[in-house]
């Protein structure tokens, strides 16, 4: 029988991609003008220096990073109407800290984190996260409130049109993953992956849920739906760099 695939879910990342992200989200943030400035963030005027584990870590913190950036003006406002921004406890230095970390906070449903026994715990992120974790309930309250106000269905629809846009096309797009043949053959590759519970098609157009086809063009890259990217990051297959994301 093929089996199946697990349902990722999110508990949440490393200490260090939360700070790795808050230095990346600290470079790219939107600049308001003076007169509409509510949220601090400190001094950026020195470039943060940037230490990543692993590729994956590498991955998460930017992806963490970027997607703090789309929703910004969102979670700007909700740390002010929860009155959970400002805190004299939490300088101007980690506000960018507060905000990757409430973006992943209602990501997970305002649901606490799975912590790592392995992993080396930075003070400035369990003291952010101490700090959200005690108004949940007020975070929550904000959140809900601003969906009503704006008459949204979820958070991704609070985000202008022009974003939302450009998401629909990328997620139509099939995810282009390489074969590492320095490390496995084609052949091997595609014994596993039918072991995992996936089926080879003709064309991106025969794609179903457990499904991939060979790229036209290239012999050694696999094609995928874009749904499955989580699912596919957390195979032996990339955590040994047998497949590599494209």
């Amino acid at each position: 029988k093929k089996r199946t695939m697990p349902v990722i879910e999110k508990n949440g990342h490393h200490d260090s991609v939360y700070m790795n992200a808050a230095k990346i989200f600290q470079g790219i943030r939107t600049e308001k003008p003076k007169d509409r400035i509510l949220v601090l963030y400190g001094d950026d005027s020195v470039s943060p220096m940037l230490t990543f584990k692993d590729e994956y870590s590498q991955r998460m913190s930017y992806e963490l990073a970027f997607s703090a950036l789309k929703y910004q003006d969102l979670l700007e406002e909700i740390l002010l109407d929860s009155c959970v921004y400002p805190c004299q406890s939490i300088p101007d230095e980690l506000t960018s800290l507060l905000v990757v970390m409430l973006y992943d906070l209602q990501d997970r449903r305002f649901q606490a984190r799975e912590i790592f026994d392995e992993e080396e715990p930075v003070a400035e992120v369990r003291k952010v996260e101490h700090y959200l974790s005690n108004f949940r309930t007020k975070l929550a309250a904000a959140l809900a409130r601003y969906r009503i106000k704006h008459g949204a269905l979820s958070v991704e629809c609070v985000l202008p049109e022009t974003i939302r846009k450009q998401e629909q096309k990328a997620s139509a797009l099939p995810l282009s993953v390489w074969v590492n043949t320095l490390k496995i053959s084609l052949q091997d590759i595609v014994r596993d992956l039918q072991k995992k519970g996936f089926t080879k098609v003709e064309s991106v157009s025969d794609f179903k849920r457990y499904t991939y086809c060979m790229d036209q063009h290239c012999h050694d890259v696999l094609l995928f739906p874009s749904s499955l990217k989580e699912e596919l990051l957390n195979l032996n297959l990339f955590a040994d760099c047998k497949l590599l994301l494209q």
